[in-house]
């Protein structure tokens, strides 16, 4: 019988997608928990080396369908570590960014919960490093923000709008399909030129990426074109204009994986 003071948490960032970018400590974890509880965005080859052995609970989230709301995965971590179990909550990315990461913790450690996190790559940095696209570049970007492009239950965003449209600064948006048209708007409407290039990334790092070159005038009516599958992130700046060299590049060193991938 378990020992009921031993149940421990661990928020573990399962990176964008690609096994291979798992850290070394999140993957002994995964392999030596109780339980897993997983979201919607770990992909099928990361959950794939999840030992049969081990308990798997799916609290993924879609938009306007949460089939596990946010309290209840809350209180079914707090149960599961309350019942000595060592625990797993396995999410996409890093659970610091994005992630209600902080939010669980907060909860758990309330209720007298033992957690840690264990980071992961963020999305952005995944699709940098899979596109060869640089968040900064010496003069193109000084700086890169990450922003979220969602607001909880699809409340309308409210995005200090002004501070944003900063020609010197790469945007990425997360979670920002929905709202891209209302994005690109703002930002233009605050002086950002329609001519801004932008990348829109889906399944970043996974064999099922694509990528989708247009401008802050034209995203919003090229996304809805080509409808790509989630997670999406838009990078929104000057760095997106080296895409073509690096995809040319890419084509010469018979790689071919940068020009493939356009939509």
């Amino acid at each position: 019988m378990k020992d009921l003071s031993s149940g421990k948490v661990f928020l573990i960032g399962a990176g964008p997608g690609d096994p291979e970018l798992l850290t070394l400590k999140a993957l002994r974890l995964m392999q030596s928990a109780d339980v897993v509880v997983f979201d919607r965005l770990v992909s099928d080859e990361i959950m794939a080396l999840v030992p049969d052995s081990i308990r798997r609970i799916d609290v993924g989230k879609m938009p306007g369908c949460h089939k596990v709301t946010q309290d209840r995965i809350n209180a079914l971590l707090v149960e599961l570590a309350r019942d000595g179990q060592t625990v797993v909550r396995l999410k996409g990315g890093d659970p610091l960014i994005f992630a209600r990461g902080s939010e669980e913790a907060e909860v758990l450690r309330e209720a007298g919960v033992s957690v840690s996190y264990v980071p992961g790559i963020t999305a952005a940095q995944g699709a940098a490093s899979s596109t060869g696209v640089p968040l900064t570049h010496r003069g193109l970007a000084t700086g890169v923000r990450y922003v979220t492009g969602h607001r909880a239950k699809d409340a309308r965003l409210d995005l200090n709008w002004a501070s944003l449209a900063s020609g010197d600064t790469t945007l990425v948006i997360y979670m920002g399909t929905a709202n891209i048209a209302e994005i690109a708007f703002q930002l233009m409407r605050h002086g950002v030129p329609s001519t801004l290039p932008v990348m829109a990334v889906s399944s970043a790092t996974t064999p099922r990426e694509r990528r989708i070159l247009s401008t802050l005038g034209g995203i919003a009516a090229d996304v809805a074109a080509a409808e790509p599958d989630a997670p999406v992130l838009f990078v929104i700046g000057h760095v997106v204009s080296l895409y073509d060299s690096i995809a040319l590049a890419d084509a010469l060193s018979c790689d071919g994986a940068g020009m493939a991938a356009y939509a």
